[in-house]
């Protein structure tokens, strides 16, 4: 039987904008034929920033307008994006970039809390299709409740992208990104070497988070797990002209993760916003509004047991077969790399010994994960 589907879910990519990865992850494997065996991963990571600016300008117009929450969304995305790479590439490209980080952190706060208040209006409107007619006018209330805390997210969110820091944040990634690689094609900086061995150290990090889960565990945790899992999903995508079919497959299972994850987070953010409002006694709701709420807040409730119930089952289709085939193709690119190179250096780099323990932590069998018993 099927699990709720929640708003976020439903939600349509925009087909062929700079974000909907789907085409960007076939325009990086023709992009990636142009790199050879020698090209630096600064030079990745700073073709993708540009990609993800010039995304960033298309966005920004409607997010600031708010007629289309699509584009609140691709843009909060594409400045997740951005964050992703300054953090994949942080051995790899200049100070100034790194610096700039806490900046981004702002400006997905900011986006994040006018963009819940469209998932939670959405979520509400798709609720309320399901009842019958005339239970829909007790909503009505909680709507015009959500839709002025909307406005005033939102305008929260319109001062942000004025203020000095995001502008200057933008002037600081356009410059830097408008560079020429600072890369020599030295060993220690080849894609081909970096950027399997940052695919593998995100997969261990997200199975560290999946395998602290508990029957009892808290939001937080879980929301460890879908911080892991996209980043463990960006780095793949970073290098999808190079890892090929085994990245698509393993790319497909983490979809399906993070969407039950963000169902969870989702029915989480609502039930609390619920609960606030209903506890507030001054929120001059109407009785039938506040019922109504409390059947909302059963519906959020089990959307959350269901994901809790089949998280075990969507984590084994990502780390299966599908890990183990995009295992090997890093393995292949890296020994690819060392070769290239006629043999690993006398004194082995960095990247070399992060690349030899993930190896052989990768290969290491793999204990089953603890059940989520509910």
């Amino acid at each position: 039987m099927k699990g709720p589907v929640s708003a976020r879910q439903g939600e349509p990519a925009a087909a062929g904008s700079p974000v909907d990865m789907k085409p960007a992850v076939a325009v990086a494997r023709a992009g990636m034929c142009a790199f050879d065996i020698g090209t630096p991963a600064s030079e990745v990571a700073l073709v993708e920033l540009r990609r993800l600016l010039a995304a960033w300008h298309v966005h920004e117009p409607g997010a600031r307008l708010g007629h289309d929450p699509e584009a609140l969304h691709q843009l909060r995305v594409t400045a997740r994006r951005i964050d992703a790479t300054l953090g994949l590439f942080k051995h790899q490209l200049p100070t100034a970039l790194l610096q700039a980080r806490k900046t981004a952190k702002t400006v997905l706060r900011t986006l994040g809390a006018a963009r819940d208040l469209d998932v939670q209006l959405a979520e509400l409107e798709r609720y309320c299709g399901g009842l019958p007619e005339h239970e829909r006018p007790a909503a009505q209330p909680l709507k015009a409740r959500l839709e002025t805390q909307r406005v005033r997210a939102r305008a929260r969110m319109v001062r942000a992208l004025d203020s000095e820091p995001t502008r200057r944040w933008l002037e600081t990634l356009s410059l830097a990104s408008a560079q020429a690689s600072a890369g020599d094609g030295a060993f220690a900086d080849r894609a081909m070497l970096v950027m399997p061995e940052r695919v593998r150290c995100r997969f261990r990090k997200l199975r560290k988070s999946v395998g602290r889960l508990r029957t009892k565990s808290s939001m937080e945790d879980y929301h460890a797990v879908r911080r892991r899992a996209k980043q463990l999903r960006y780095a793949i995508e970073s290098g999808a002209g190079m890892f090929g079919k085994p990245a698509d497959e393993t790319l497909k299972a983490l979809r399906r993760l993070q969407d039950k994850l963000g169902a969870h987070q989702d029915a989480y953010m609502a039930s609390n916003r619920l609960a606030a409002l209903a506890a507030d006694p001054a929120n001059g709701l109407p009785p039938a509004t506040l019922f109504l709420m409390g059947r909302l807040a059963e519906h959020h409730a089990g959307t959350t047991a269901e994901v809790r119930k089949t998280l075990t089952r969507s984590w084994r289709k990502v780390r299966g077969k599908r890990w183990r085939a995009l295992r090997t193709k890093l393995g292949e690119l890296s020994d690819t790399a060392r070769e290239a190179n006629n043999g690993a250096p006398a004194q082995p780099t960095r990247a070399d010994e992060a690349a030899i323990a993930a190896a052989s932590l990768e290969h290491a069998p793999e204990p089953e994960p603890r059940p989520i018993k509910h």
